[in-house]
């Protein structure tokens, strides 16, 4: 339920909230947990986030009113069935948010149903049970990833990352076995349960590490770094150690209930309770998220306020906004639709603060008309090229474009290639489907496909094999995706201190194909190029230390390390030029902290020393985020 707490009621949690010093980590209680400060009045809380640290590191000395411990060594994850990390809960109101749709009660399968195949059932219980439990301890690369770190914002992206990386391996091998798809919740669970989280204790205000216009796919995403604790309701908030007075802290507005969200500075929140599908239905109460909002008004504190969006590419997903901190300025009671009365609350955004969802609100006008975009110099500079328009701006100075190049949409190769091995060549009558022994491109990819069924890259790999021109799968196939082109609404843009830069209209999913290196293929023993000099050049360097440990978190359910690390990097000698003919991929600047990565790719010749590079999204990319790449040594 989006602004209930009906899913995490308080007091009738089944795992309280123990000391961190405690041997598994769960989810916090809501009221009644007792936030340690060093006064009680104003409630606000420090909190340093909480950074796992290797064996040889010293952990950092936290402030006296807390504990946090930082383990001193590798724990081995332990795989816990997901309906026991999460149980059922036992409310009057049902979430109304698809996403959580196990939380919601169920009628159990019935035992003959589940024993119908003993045998295979077994099997399967025993190959879930290898896969799911950790063979390995954690070695030092990985906690490389989440190394102490004096910046929040790399805490919380580290974190994120092994999550959706781990997420993306559960997935993996749940497809195979057609099994579970709540990945998310499987891979939240391993997180929690093993203490890689962040930000632990509630606090009032911004959460140390997020910003304003951080986006997220998943509700679990929010709870492992701090923003938002409970992993159904919609109301977050705490209680004094006298428990005397509640106040909230965060409220996700996601559609459940009849919000009044149009304006981007003003949000008309309803009340948690009364809506249960199972239950009759009957007027809100002033208790637990209702009345931690009451006092709010009153105490005029600031309140985190997560707002929603459409996913634009997934019909029934959804994407959460971080839109800032708002107060309360007025509250009220009303008649819902279905007749009962239900609390209004009036928030105001503060001012000064970054764009947020009004960002958002801007961008969907420029995609619906890309002439509505101001400042705009070009309203497509590959010239019908590309699928979409590649709009150019400059809102710094008076600098007036790019110098002039072709804009083509792949790579031209100035040599032949070495037919060193013939292409793959699968029989999938129709697409590839995971799991299928006699798919020959999976097996090439060493069982797996390489993309998840919305099209994501599953994990970061020396070389990703698509289906070629001799396979007969068709144009749909899952395993053809950078095959299909560029998908989303690029903007290059005028950077003033580092020329020309790359960002995107569209939310970015971690995972995304964003676009090729289009250009010229070259020899590196050719002598005539100095990269250097050559502006507009890609080299296959090591891809630096974070898209290194993208796929660490994957790692957590290998039995062999198979993460790409700069001992198993091998370069590769291809180089790009970009100078005289390309696509936005040229216009991609550096970062030490980047958040895209690139992919070998092969798909249309046999010579894996030359193949195509491919740029893929290591994290969650707000719109209007410059996309960047580490150019490597």
């Amino acid at each position: 339920m989006e602004n209930s707490e009906d899913e995490a009621e308080n007091g009738k949690l089944p795992l309280e909230l123990e000391p961190l010093r405690s041997l598994a980590p769960k989810f916090p209680t809501i009221l009644g947990y007792d936030v340690e400060t060093q006064s009680t009045n104003p409630l606000l809380v420090y909190a340093t986030p909480f950074i796992p640290c290797s064996s040889s590191q010293q952990p950092q000395e936290a402030p006296a009113s807390f504990s946090l411990p930082l383990p001193k060594s590798p724990v081995p994850i332990k795989a816990t069935p997901i309906s026991a990390a999460f149980p059922t809960p036992q409310h009057e109101d049902e979430s109304s948010d698809q996403d959580y749709k196990p939380f919601c009660r169920q009628k159990k399968p019935t035992l003959p149903k589940r024993a119908k195949r003993p045998q295979q059932a077994e099997k399967s219980n025993d190959a879930n049970i290898k896969r799911r439990s950790i063979r390995r301890s954690l070695d030092n690369e990985f906690n490389l990833c989440l190394s102490s770190s004096d910046n929040p914002k790399e805490s919380v992206e580290g974190i994120l990352m092994m999550f959706d990386s781990l997420r993306c391996r559960v997935l993996q091998l749940d497809e195979k076995e057609d099994a579970s798809r709540r990945a998310d919740l499987k891979a939240g669970t391993l997180m929690m349960q093993n203490n890689f989280r962040i930000n632990n204790h509630k606090m009032i205000g911004h959460v140390p590490g997020v910003e304003v216009g951080d986006i997220f796919f998943f509700r679990i995403e929010m709870c492992i770094i701090g923003l938002h604790a409970p992993a159904m309701g919609g109301i977050d908030y705490i209680s004094s150690k006298n428990k005397d007075e509640t106040l909230a802290v965060c409220i996700i507005s996601s559609g459940g209930y009849e919000n009044d969200d149009d304006d981007t500075d003003i949000l008309v929140y309803t009340g948690q309770g009364g809506n249960s599908r199972h239950k009759e239905k009957h007027d809100q109460k002033l208790e637990r998220g209702n009345l931690a909002l009451m006092n709010s008004k009153i105490k005029k504190n600031q309140i985190r306020v997560v707002r929603s969006a459409q996913d634009p590419f997934c019909n029934s997903g959804k994407i959460y906004i971080y839109d800032g901190l708002y107060r309360i300025e007025d509250t009220w009671t009303d008649t819902a639709k279905n007749g009962f009365n239900v609390f209004k609350y009036k928030l105001r955004r503060d001012p000064g603060q970054p764009d947020g969802i009004s960002l958002w609100k801007m961008t969907e006008k420029w995609k619906a008309n890309p002439a509505t975009r101001e400042k705009a110099i070009l309203l497509d500079l590959s010239s019908k090229v590309e699928h979409l328009p590649v709009c150019l701006v400059n809102d710094v100075d008076d600098e007036k474009g790019p110098s002039h190049f072709n804009y083509v949409a792949g790579v031209k190769y100035l040599r032949p290639l070495r037919k060193t091995k013939p292409l793959q060549c699968c029989k999938c009558p129709s697409v590839c489907l995971p799991g299928d022994p006699n798919c020959s491109c999976a097996q090439q990819n060493g069982g797996d496909l390489p993309y998840s069924a919305t099209g994501l890259l599953a994990k970061h790999t020396p070389m990703v094999y698509e289906c070629s021109s001799n396979c007969q799968c068709s144009h749909n196939c899952r395993n053809r995706i950078t095959q299909k082109g560029i998908k989303l609404n690029f903007e290059v843009f005028w950077t003033g201190d580092r020329g020309w830069g790359l960002r995107s209209w569209d939310p970015i999913r971690a995972g995304t194909f964003i676009c090729e290196y289009a250009g010229e293929v070259i020899d590196e023993t050719k002598m005539d190029i100095d990269v250097e000099e050559d502006k507009y050049t890609f080299c296959a360097s090591c891809p630096g230390d974070k898209a290194l440990s993208w796929n660490l978190g994957a790692e957590l359910l290998e039995e062999k390390s198979t993460a790409v690390t700069t001992k198993n990097f091998k370069k590769l000698p291809i180089i790009i030029r970009a100078n005289n003919e390309g696509n936005v991929a040229r216009f991609l600047n550096h970062s030490c902290s980047p958040n895209l990565l690139w992919q070998a790719v092969q798909y249309d010749h046999g010579d894996d020393s030359y193949p195509h590079i491919m740029f893929f999204a290591m994290e969650h990319i707000p719109p209007m985020t410059e996309l960047t790449y580490d150019y490597g040594t």
